[in-house]
């Protein structure tokens, strides 16, 4: 699955953090500038569902 995150740069750690939690995170694109939004980013972060033992 690909996922988009935007927000600031704290906001993206966060949630980052988060989805590596529940899922296996085999990708993550650089850093965006956020059109129209100072100080935001965005980032796409390829999961695969985490397995589970």
């Amino acid at each position: 699955m690909r996922i988009r995150l935007d927000g600031t740069r704290a906001e993206i750690v966060d949630a980052l953090f988060r989805l590596r939690t529940n899922f296996t995170v085999s990708g993550v694109s650089r850093v965006y500038p956020d059109r129209g939004r100072p100080h935001h980013w965005r980032i796409y972060v390829n999961t695969l569902p985490k397995q589970r033992r």
